[in-house]
């Protein structure tokens, strides 16, 4: 689902205004660049990506977001 129709559906099945999942959609991808830019790519590839394989690349990256990374200085007070 494109940042399009993730707007169009939150604004016609949960009245959410688009300008509010725009900000929304914008600040996760601040927060979780290398999700996005998977998903991009994904969305590029689209056409050629199975449901499987668009599955598989999901749960790994919520494999990899659960493995424990390097800590930051902020994490330790």
């Amino acid at each position: 689902m494109t940042k399009e129709e993730c707007m169009e559906a939150l604004s016609k099945h949960a009245n959410i205004k688009p300008v509010i999942t725009a900000t929304v959609w914008k600040e996760l991808e601040k927060e979780n660049k290398e999700f996005f830019e998977e998903y991009k790519e994904s969305q590029s590839n689209k056409d050629s990506m199975t449901e499987e394989e668009t599955s598989a690349m999901i749960e790994k990256m919520i494999l990899d977001s659960k493995e424990p990374g390097p800590s930051k200085e902020s994490d330790k007070k």
